[in-house]
């Protein structure tokens, strides 16, 4: 049994879905068949009720064509990746899914509490972190991030342990740009480069596929603000880690109707030019995840009223969204949180309404720009 995904599992995913779905919902992503809409997990309370939820809206986003399924270590204090752990278990004990047909992503670099903030934080980082030697305070920066090898290599193996899996299809730094508030920038690469040699250890130890970098601001600011992050010196720092043949192969960042900065500001130089990001992602041969497309909910509530003229077919405010970032040139998957069965139900309708063309999308980027 393939403990990842692979081209033949997902293609035969996309392939039980003949005639359900819309062209453009699955689409070539890292070799793979991925589904353009991909199950995020960040938001909810740390419950046993909201635990529930995810589960069932994970099996259901299954069943209605979804394959991609994004999570971190820290969301909801290692609640999220258990939920989802636990839908995955449910899908291949049924024999509904097997493990090649979906593709699991999670985060590292926040410290993660385990089920509940704690009583005493210190104490706890200090009996979890501390005395095995994983971490001492002098690693934190802001109090909650780190990114040693020693903090990643653990953290790799919690997220391993709580979403019951051998091996992770894609592994991202979580927000590294969070460093660059108390650490001078030549250091923050220095931290990457080493982040990187211990993700590419775990490449060739077989617990994930491949790496990427998951960010908030850092790869949409220009490089004139203090938390810009550049994507060739991220390149830069994998070919460090990994030589020519290195395993970084994804960026993650937000990327909305409120936010299109992905798409029309030029804050990365490649070569001789500066490029958007998404048309960086792109000319440097990595895929793009986009995340937060609904503005944290902002957009599921009203949307500018134009998008509803540009997508009349569409009954919600949170589909004409969502449906904006997946016509996008450049976008592989886009990343929408759905911690409800009517939230999959909702979302996943845009499975049978194909994207807009190339041309179409470049054109709606002019609004927005």
């Amino acid at each position: 049994m393939p403990e990842s995904a692979t081209s033949e599992g997902t293609r035969r995913f996309q392939a039980s879905f003949e005639g359900k779905l819309a062209p453009g919902h699955f689409r070539e992503v890292l070799g793979l068949r991925l589904s353009s809409i991909g199950l995020g997990t960040y938001l909810g309370d740390p419950d046993a009720q909201t635990d529930r939820r995810y589960v069932e809206s994970v099996l259901a986003y299954f069943a209605r064509g979804g394959n991609v399924v994004d999570t971190a270590v820290n969301y909801r204090f290692q609640r999220s990746e258990r939920a989802v752990g636990e839908a995955l278990r449910r899908a291949f004990a049924d024999g509904k899914h097997k493990r090649d047909e979906i593709f699991v992503a999670t985060k590292g670099g926040y410290l993660a509490y385990d089920g509940a903030f704690p009583a005493d934080p210190g104490d706890y980082f200090h009996r979890r972190f501390e005395e095995p030697g994983i971490a001492d305070f002098d690693d934190l920066v802001a109090g909650c991030h780190c990114m040693t090898p020693a903090f990643l290599r653990d953290s790799i193996e919690t997220s391993l342990s709580n979403l019951g899996l051998t091996c992770l299809d894609l592994y991202l730094l979580h927000n590294p740009e969070d460093q660059l508030g108390e650490v001078q920038a030549e250091q923050v690469l220095e931290r990457i480069a080493a982040a990187f040699a211990e993700l590419e250890k775990a490449v060739s130890a077989g617990k994930i596929r491949a790496y990427g970098v998951a960010t908030w601001k850092g790869l949409r600011v220009p490089p004139e603000r203090p938390e810009h992050l550049s994507l060739e010196s991220l390149l830069a720092a994998a070919r460090q880690a990994g030589g020519s043949r290195h395993h970084f192969r994804a960026v993650q960042a937000p990327f909305h109707l409120l936010a299109p900065e992905a798409a029309v500001e030029p804050t990365q130089k490649v070569g001789k030019e500066t490029l958007p990001l998404l048309r960086a992602v792109e000319k440097l041969g990595l895929a793009f995840f986009g995340s937060a497309p609904l503005a944290q909910g902002k957009l599921a509530r009203e949307a500018p009223p134009w998008v509803a003229d540009t997508f009349p077919d569409l009954k919600s405010s949170a589909q004409r969204a969502v449906q904006f970032v997946r016509s996008t040139p450049g976008v592989g998957v886009v990343i929408a949180g759905m911690s409800r069965v009517s939230h999959v139900d909702e979302i996943l309708r845009l499975g049978a309404s194909p994207p807009l063309d190339a041309d179409a999308g470049t054109e709606l980027l002019a609004r927005v720009s």
